[in-house]
């Protein structure tokens, strides 16, 4: 079972280092690159073909400003491709409506601007169909993270 993270540029790491610290804390293995569907198609396209070689079963793809790099890589595999939109200009709006607006046919799953590590959960919810193992850290995660919530805010809140 295998993740790609896959992101156009090198300034755009610290975003998509959320994704990997969530697919961590699920024990799911993973492998990151950089690439740009604009200014390396043919190497983009080469490391998708071996993802697909090697099993690779969920792909986030991460992309600024026009953003075409998860529409591409929705358009060259069959892998389900969730895309991050990463805020540089109009707030990552920009980024967003490129990402979410994806000709019929060719879907790319999109969560909110900067928020690679929604895209993470999103891969280990698919995962999890298929994987029991995960599927029962889902759980726990969801049953934790519900628990926790209730402690935090058990006394009220002052205002």
């Amino acid at each position: 079972m295998k993740v790609a993270i896959i992101f156009g540029s090198k300034s755009d790491t610290e975003i998509m280092r959320n994704a990997a610290k969530c697919l961590r804390e699920f024990e799911i293995n993973f492998e990151a690159h950089i690439l740009s569907a604009h200014r390396v198609p043919e190497k983009l396209e080469e490391v998708l073909k071996q993802l697909e070689e090697d099993g690779c079963e969920c792909v986030i793809a991460g992309a600024g400003l026009a953003a075409h790099l998860p529409g591409v890589i929705a358009s060259k595999t069959v892998i389900p491709v969730i895309g991050v939109p990463i805020k540089a200009e109009l707030n990552g709006l920009d980024a967003l409506y490129s990402i979410v607006q994806m000709p019929k046919g060719i879907p790319v799953a999109t969560v909110g601007i900067n928020n690679s590590y929604n895209a993470a959960m999103l891969a280990v919810q698919i995962l999890s169909n298929k994987y029991p193992e995960i599927k029962e850290k889902l759980i726990d995660y969801r049953k934790n993270m519900k628990k926790n919530f209730i402690k935090e805010n058990e006394g009220g809140v002052e205002l």
